[in-house]
């Protein structure tokens, strides 16, 4: 346990960003699921507003430093691509 209290307090910080970051980072995954059934099931027009969905996501979250930058023009690209077979 720290002693400081600017070291409880990072401590109360740290948990707190793990909480929303997990939080996001489910979230991206859940719609990832989605997205893939979604164009498994070949429902273009469902499809189209998962894969905008999911790319307003991963840009938020790419923007608040929860995933790479990388690696959400990689899960985008890969929906798009995806998508594109429909």
């Amino acid at each position: 346990m720290p002693n400081l209290r600017n070291a409880k307090k990072a401590v109360r910080q740290s948990e707190a960003r793990y909480a929303a970051n997990r939080t996001a980072k489910d979230r991206i995954h859940r719609w990832e699921l989605k997205t893939k059934a979604l164009i498994v099931e070949k429902n273009k027009e469902e499809a189209t507003k998962a894969v905008s969905f999911l790319t307003k996501l991963l840009d938020k979250a790419a923007r608040r430093n929860v995933v790479s930058g990388n690696r959400a023009e990689r899960v985008k690209s890969r929906m798009q691509k995806l998508l594109n077979t429909l």
